[in-house]
């Protein structure tokens, strides 16, 4: 067999059923399938980096709003704990204000103790304002643990 008689490399390529144009569209075709599928799943990936970052976004606004009610109510509870230490006048607006409005939150621990007085019952050490102080950031502590908790699934 002649070099001119052998089959070339060519002629083996296009030796197919189809014509060659048919084998270059198929190709074509597998590749704009392809490129689809991959573009389909990046477009998944990135919605599903946009659906978390949301999730992250709305539990971190959560938690934020837990710490800054709770930081108030702390600053609350311990200013009454300071009036009464101090032995500030209840009849003045700003300590009757502070009275007033840190009651409903004192209200279930007012008599859990006996609260030690100092300088004949005029300065008051309410220990039942610290237990308040130390169970709402417990129960903050744990609503914080709850949230993150329930963010995960």
């Amino acid at each position: 067999m002649s070099h001119s008689d052998r089959p070339s490399d060519r002629d083996r390529a296009y030796s197919s059923d189809q014509p060659p144009a048919y084998n270059y569209e198929i190709a074509q075709q597998r590749m704009r399938q392809e490129s689809q599928e991959r573009e389909y799943q990046r477009l998944r990936f990135e919605e599903d980096q946009f659906a978390r970052a949301r999730r992250r976004a709305i539990v971190h606004r959560i938690i934020w709003g837990i710490t800054y009610l709770v930081g108030a109510l702390q600053i609350l509870l311990g200013l009454r704990f300071l009036l009464r230490l101090t032995a500030a006048n209840p009849d003045n607006t700003f300590a009757g204000f502070i009275y007033s409005l840190s009651q409903p939150f004192v209200a279930p621990f007012s008599t859990l103790f006996i609260s030690p007085t100092f300088d004949g019952n005029t300065h008051i050490f309410d220990v039942n304002i610290l237990v308040a102080m130390i169970a709402y950031l417990v129960l903050a502590l744990l609503a914080i643990w709850l949230v993150r908790i329930l963010s995960n699934r």
